[in-house]
Formats: C-alpha cells, structure tokens, sequence
C-alpha cells in the first residue's frame, strides 16, 4: 500500500555485513539519518576473516562471542561469483584480485569494501562498537514507539546510551554454533570444538577426526583434512550421499563414511548408530547455526524457539513492533545480496511512509499460514528460515516493486548446484556453463555503467 507522506527517521542499524551495508544504503536513500554499529574494526561481517580464534570458546556457548565470523582460512565461495553482486554494484573480476568464478573468502569482502566506499557508508558506521542492549522505551507497544539502544566501546570500555525512532538487526546468521545433543558429549574428554573456530588443517596432523555433518563446511573441512589427519570419519544423517561426495570417499582411503554418532565415551570412544565405534583424538561439529540476538528484549514479543525466530511477518517485520524494528538477512538458502537488497528498500520506504503494512491481524495471520505449510511439509522448526524457493523471492521482490530476479542468476545458481552434487572436488574450477555465463555477463546487470553516489543520496 503506498501513503504520501514521506518522514525522515532517526534509524540504528545493528552489523556492517552485507544486510547492514545495503540497508544503510537503502535508508540513506529514502533520506533517513543512520547510525550503523559494527563490533569488529571494520567492514565485511562474516566477511571479515579473524584467525585469532584461541580464547573462543571451542563450542561456542558463550552469550556473547569474542569471534564473529567462521570463515576457515581456505574457504573458497559455493556459489559463482556473478549471482553474488547487489542490483546495481556487480560483483566483477578486478586485476590483481581474485579472478576465480569461485573465488576466496577475501574477494568477497573487497567486494563489500568497494560497495561501503563506493556509496560512502563509512561515515555512518561506528567500528569497534558492541551492542549491548536494545529495548523499547517504557515498554510502549504501538505508535510513536521509541527504542533504546545501549552499546560499549570493546577498546575504551565506555558505554553510550541512545534514543531512535527505529532499529534494523543485520548481524548476520553465522556466528552461534548450533550443537547436535549427544548421550556423554559432557563427560567426553579429549578435544571438541565446533567449524565456527576451525581455521587450518595442520593441527589436526596425524590425528583421528571425527567431522560431524556433511553439509558444505563439513565436507569442506573433510577433504582438507585429508592431507594431514591420520583419519576422518564423517558422521550423517543418511549414507545415501550425493555422487561427488561419494567420489571423494573412494578415493582417500582414509576418509570414511558412518552414520551419526549414537554416543560418547570418557576412554575416547566415537561410537556411532549402526555400532561401529573408532578412538577419537578430535570431533569438529560442523552442525550449523542458531540465530542469536542476545542484545534484543522485546518483552517476549519475538522469541527465537528452535530458530524459529518469530513471529515475523514476511522474514523481516515482527507485527506488533512493526516497523520501528526490523531484520535483514534472516532467511536461508536464497540468493542472499539481492534479498538483502529488497528488505532493505522495504525497510526504508515503510520508515518514510512512502508504504504501509498490512494490519496486525492480516500479518499475524499471514505467519500462522506460513507455519503451517512448513509443519505440513514435515519441516523441522529450526529449518522454517529455509526458503529455498526462487518463487517466493520473486514474489517478496513484488512488496517494492524490485525486478524479478533474473533467470539467468537462478540457472546459474542450479548449475552450480548439479556441478557440485556430482563434482565434489573439482566444481569450483572446472564447469560447462560457459553459455549461460555469457548470458550473464552481457546482461544489462554488468553492461550498465555505475551511478555515482550522488545520484543516490541528496
């Protein structure tokens, strides 16, 4: 629903990753004031490769980690490069860079620090800042809802205490490790840490490896292991196993396949469902993530139960608090930058009033349908942020009046997909797409020339 009036609102944005940069963005656009906090000493959120890891917690239980990205050391994009870029920021080779389709961990975040520059976003971004506290004023539900928002220098220590019209939570979904429940992972006491503070294989030289979960940093991590462990024995869910991981598999000898782990034992025992049990030196769980936002008291009115992390109409507006607070970046298994993107324009143009939302009662109703189609599709809860469906984003595209996205980048993304289900270790670097690619590459999303930031901001 559009509305005439247009406000200018003073607007905390909480991460200055990929969601937190394009919202900046995005706001500054629609006129609002923004201030963006980020913890680390700069840009690039998860992103922002730290190897610095020793005074981690190995599990992560900490409410507040010192560690905040679980970037490794070799991690290479699982998607190509050029579905990655914003609308109009394309994620283009660049000379002396990372030219790879799939490149390094560090292009990515030259990518980010080229968007933050590009579109001056450092003046509005206060580094080495800690949100400690984010509530609303009085308890107020409802209009005119102010929030405060307390934070602390991690150098000085001082700590600020701020009024805004609203806050947007952008700090990202992959930072608190998400821990499977084993019988005696308590009492077992040789190493256990989970893929968030793995950085390198060579402290793992000689040892027995217990990977635990076959997902991207689990089958990562296992082939990287290769070279230096003594074994790995990689536990999942299922042994019916795509044909590029089984490839891998066949070709180490010492690198084995079993189904999960059933329990463990103070002598060091591994002892897995199907009864074979192996001495571990060392288990690395890489099961995951669980949203956290420890800073937010919402009084109860939006809660993260198994990750559900709701209620929250559309992804991003919890109904009651709406839309004084919002989120970027909470869906799964989308094509993050340009999901980020229409957030963000929604965010802002429902802060000026250039839109409205629905009414509580439609957008309350709109969540209960939406978790009942996950339940009926036997989804476990803490996988209701999966969205994995390019309908859908298309469809939330339409809330803006954002294009479609492009088929070419939803080809590209498929492709990618099969080439790495069937090509474990090699589809990074070697793939048949090259048609596609030029579709691509000579779409208007990387033949348009850039508009300067004073096109964007007045």
């Amino acid at each position: 629903m559009q509305s005439e009036r247009k406000q200018s609102k003073y607007v905390c944005v909480i991460g200055a990753g990929p969601s937190g940069l394009v919202t900046t963005r995005e706001l500054r656009k629609e006129g609002h004031c923004v201030v963006m906090m980020e913890q680390n000493h700069d840009v690039g959120g998860q992103w922002l490769y730290d190897p610095n890891v020793e005074g981690e917690d190995p599990l992560g239980r900490s409410k507040f980690l010192k560690v905040h990205s679980s970037v490794y050391a070799s991690l290479r994009l699982a998607t190509p490069r050029e579905v990655l870029g914003f609308s109009d920021f394309p994620f283009v080779v660049k000379k002396g860079r990372d030219t790879r389709r799939f490149p390094g961990h560090r292009e990515l975040l030259w990518y980010l620090e080229d968007f933050c520059e590009w579109f001056g976003l450092r003046e509005t971004i206060r580094f080495n800042t800690r949100v400690e506290y984010v509530g609303m004023l009085d308890s107020e539900v409802g209009g005119g809802l102010k929030w405060v928002v307390r934070s602390r220098d991690v150098k000085s220590e001082k700590v600020v205490e701020e009024l805004f019209d609203a806050v947007v939570v952008a700090t990202g979904q992959y930072s608190h490790p998400r821990l499977p429940s084993i019988k005696g992972m308590e009492a077992w006491k040789r190493k256990q840490m989970h893929s968030h503070i793995y950085r390198f294989p060579h402290p793992f030289h000689n040892e027995v490896v217990v990977v635990v979960g076959n997902s991207v940093s689990g089958r990562d991590i296992s082939m990287e292991l290769v070279d230096v462990a003594k074994e790995i024995h990689l536990g999942a869910k299922s042994l019916d196993i795509s044909e590029g991981l089984s490839k891998v598999i066949s070709k180490h000898h010492n690198l084995h396949l079993h189904l999960q782990i059933e329990s463990l034992h103070e002598d060091g025992r591994v002892v897995f469902v199907d009864g074979s049990w192996v001495m571990a030196d060392t288990i690395i769980y890489c099961t995951g993530y669980s949203y956290a936002f420890p800073f937010l008291d919402t009084k109860g009115i939006v809660g993260v139960g198994d990750d559900r992390v709701g209620p929250l109409y559309e992804h991003t507006f919890p109904p009651s608090l709406a839309p004084s607070l919002s989120s970027v970046g909470i869906p799964r298994k989308i094509i993050g930058f340009p999901f980020f993107e229409s957030q963000a324009i929604w965010i802002a143009q429902l802060l000026s009033g250039r839109k409205t939302l629905p009414s509580f009662h439609d957008m309350m109703q709109s969540i209960e349908d939406f978790y009942r189609s996950r339940d009926a599709a036997g989804i476990p809860k803490h996988h209701t942020r999966d969205i994995a469906d390019f309908e859908y984003c298309d469809k939330y595209l339409d809330n803006v009046g954002f294009p479609h996205l492009e088929e070419w980048r939803k080809e590209l993304i498929l492709s990618g997909i099969g080439n790495a289900q069937v090509n474990l270790e090699t589809y990074r670097d070697a793939w048949d797409d090259h048609e596609l690619l030029q579709v691509a590459l000579q779409s208007p999303h990387f033949t348009q020339s850039l508009q300067s930031p004073s096109q964007h901001f007045p």
